[in-house]
């Protein structure tokens, strides 16, 4: 089994999602309490992907994220860099053209997709930076990004409670129904030690993205930022 380190050494993060793959989807309902469903559906209304619309979907693991764009009539290109995620997703969507690729050098040319989208991914990107620039590269003049990421609650007292919950609570939770538990470990390492939402906000503007903006959902558990290419 493997678990990453806050290096995030691009090998690592990837075989050990490729260890979680089989019940990733599953451990993360029980994880968050249902709360997943709730954020995904929102991540969907926030891209508001249309008929024929080419809608990359980073980070996409098995593609139940791409769900959405897919059933809104869009064309949807699920992207992953650990090989496990795409083929346990290849199994389950076998029509969807999942695409093997890293955030910081994606396989796609200049200006070709009209949304692109990261759920619960960047923060394993060992360069945000890169990620924010390559994603912001193939995104067509006009389009969007909107990214879904575990942030830092607002209320002070909340959030001495999530702590507790993410470094004490769920690395037991994740041993009852993970196949690799050391995995969340780094997870809620890698949630505490990651920007807050103003920051990654201006992190976007750095790339070049325009009209920043972001909501928090759950007190700020999770932070949606939406930004746009100029035309």
């Amino acid at each position: 089994m493997t678990r990453a380190t806050l290096d995030k050494q691009p090998h690592e993060v990837a075989t050990m999602f490729d260890d979680v793959a089989a019940n990733y989807d599953l451990t993360n309902d029980v994880l968050s309490l249902g709360q997943d469903r709730r954020w995904r559906k929102e991540v969907a209304k926030a891209v508001d992907a249309r008929p024929a619309q080419k809608i990359l979907d980073l980070a996409a693991g098995t593609a139940t994220s791409s769900q959405p764009f897919a059933r809104a009539g869009a064309y949807v290109v699920p992207c992953d860099f650990s090989l496990g995620m795409l083929q346990v997703g290849k199994k389950r969507h076998p029509w969807m053209p999942f695409t093997a690729g890293d955030g910081t050098k994606l396989p796609f040319r200049d200006d070709v997709f009209d949304a692109v989208t990261i759920s619960f991914g960047l923060r394993n990107i060992q360069d945000t930076d890169q990620a924010l620039r390559e994603l912001y590269r193939v995104t067509k003049p006009g389009g969007r990004v909107v990214i879904s990421e575990f942030s830092h609650p607002t209320w002070a007292p909340f959030r001495t409670v999530y702590e507790e919950y993410l470094m004490r609570a769920l690395p037991p939770v994740a041993r009852a129904v993970s196949s690799n538990p050391d995995a969340y470990v780094y997870l809620a390492e890698s949630i505490q030690s990651w920007p807050d939402q103003p920051t990654l906000a201006g992190m976007l503007q750095k790339a070049g993205w325009s009209r920043v903006a972001y909501r928090n959902l759950t007190g700020g558990i999770v932070a949606l930022h939406r930004g746009f290419k100029a035309e």
